[in-house]
């Protein structure tokens, strides 16, 4: 018990759900759970911070009827502590971890299909040819839009494309 006292008042909350980069739902469960351990953790403080024994003697010199003081330490010392089931709760703990794997396993699941087409996409720019290499008829089966507006730009006797000038100056001069 007392390693997993100590355990739990060295773990780092914030530093957990910032390394894993949890977001949404696993974030709140967590920061719920978080709540419930803080929760737990001061009640179980406050109650070791009461005094456990009675003095039964103090409130026999105190009160003039004594019998009511025997009567309420045959009581005391009579006295089991109930065994609590923790087979709720533990269901409940055990249902909250199923479904923190299953989400888990989820945002897993979209991560590794994220960085798979990042991949795909690393490997195509990687093997592409530089732009210089490429021939007009290759870039106009790439992008049959700009065929179209070239195209359609000479069909209007536009022989110039727009914005030209203005980027890389008149060469006319030459």
């Amino acid at each position: 018990m007392a390693t997993g006292r100590s355990a739990a008042l060295k773990l780092d909350w914030a530093k957990i759900s910032t390394s894993l980069g949890l977001k949404g739902q696993t974030a709140t469960a967590l920061q719920a759970f978080k709540k419930r351990n803080d929760d737990a953790r001061r009640h179980v403080n406050q109650l070791q911070s009461q005094p456990q024994e009675v003095d039964f003697a103090h409130y026999r010199s105190t009160l003039s009827n004594t019998a009511v003081v025997d009567e309420i330490e045959g009581h005391f010392k009579s006295f089991k502590a109930k065994k609590v089931d923790l087979e709720r709760q533990m269901k409940a703990i055990e249902a909250f971890e199923t479904q923190a794997v299953k989400s888990a396993q989820e945002t897993k699941g979209k991560v590794d299909g994220e960085l798979r087409d990042l991949e795909k996409t690393l490997r195509n720019i990687e093997e592409a040819r530089p732009f210089e290499d490429l021939t007009v008829d290759e870039v106009a089966a790439a992008r049959p839009d700009i065929d179209e507006r070239v195209t359609q730009l000479v069909s209007k006797g536009r022989w110039q494309v727009p914005g030209y000038k203005e980027k890389f100056g008149d060469l006319s001069v030459l």
